[in-house]
């Protein structure tokens, strides 16, 4: 049993891209397929689909050879929750990075939160 799913997410992603896999199958939640939908906007992977049963698939992006996911923190744990309000979100990275967080609005990077002047839990950032 997975206790903290985001993070799960995360390393899934993280391994398979380190190991030049072209896509990972992971168990599928509104959540994770609401993140994978923003990294796939965001250009850090290609495809993202929902398949038969409870599964979801995500398909990995390369640039050069290169994966484009080289890295992501986890922010908030479930053992520790993490806020933010408009006035702390920051640039991930110098602006290379992205900040994903869940708001009222629902799940948004943090350019979208500034925009849209929200705050809310800091789920994790990928560069």
């Amino acid at each position: 049993m997975v206790t903290d799913p985001i993070a799960d997410f995360l390393i899934r992603l993280q391994n398979a891209s380190k190991v030049k896999k072209e896509g990972v199958s992971m168990p599928y939640s509104r959540m994770k397929f609401s993140i994978a939908q923003i990294l796939e906007k965001e250009g850090y992977v290609s495809t993202v689909d929902q398949k038969k049963g409870a599964s979801l698939s995500v398909s990995l992006l390369y640039k050069n050879g290169r994966p484009a996911i080289t890295g992501a923190k986890r922010i908030s744990k479930p053992s520790r929750r993490m806020y933010m309000s408009i006035h702390d979100i920051k640039p991930v990275k110098r602006g290379h990075g992205l900040l994903v967080l869940s708001t009222p609005e629902g799940i948004l990077t943090g350019k979208e939160a500034k925009l849209k002047r929200v705050g809310g839990e800091a789920l994790f950032e990928i560069w």
